[in-house]
């Protein structure tokens, strides 16, 4: 083993860069995870549309921001299953769990706390995202693949993998020296 504590090519040990393709800006809600995020804020009371949409940009830091056009069919499909009911108050629709809800959502407690576990560590990336980052989004990426080409073609050698993580070490102390 290097002198990081993670192996090369395990993907829980990359936080939100296994679930982006490698760096890439992916999908954040895997297949009917949106219904169940959805159902788990309901659970914390009667919420408008709106105001799911800022909590799910807040759980995740401001990284993730889920889009009208996923929010509101979300919840028609919702209603329409008998999961949720709408009921108009001071001219906004409000949506409230129905039991049937509460049970789906107990169903699938623990996909749930994956969401939220997922969500945090994106937020632990959004403090650095924004648009002065995203003009090295490019380069960076290309140092990205480089360096998993590198670790891909040296294999297990330790003498290989020592010389990449000593690139990217110095690489890390340059960069954060550059602007103190």
């Amino acid at each position: 083993m290097g002198r990081y504590p993670w192996s090369w090519f395990d993907a829980n040990d990359w936080g939100i860069w296994a679930y982006t393709g490698g760096g890439q800006r992916g999908r954040f809600f895997g297949s009917g995870e949106v219904r169940i995020a959805i159902l788990s804020l309901l659970s914390e009371g009667p919420k408008h549309g709106y105001e799911l949409i800022k909590e799910l940009e807040a759980r995740s830091g401001g990284s993730y921001r889920v889009s009208a056009g996923t929010m509101y069919p979300t919840l028609q499909q919702l209603e329409d299953e008998g999961m949720i009911v709408c009921e108009q108050k001071n001219g906004k629709k409000v949506y409230s769990l129905t039991d049937l809800g509460k049970a789906e959502l107990a169903r699938e407690g623990r996909k749930a706390d994956q969401i939220w576990q997922r969500a945090s560590e994106w937020g632990d990336w959004a403090q650095f995202m924004g648009p002065e980052a995203a003009i090295v989004a490019k380069p960076l990426g290309a140092v990205v693949k480089a360096t998993f080409r590198a670790a891909k073609r040296c294999g297990n050698n330790p003498s290989k993998r020592e010389q990449i993580e000593d690139i990217l070490d110095r690489t890390r102390i340059e960069l954060e020296a550059l602007c103190m």
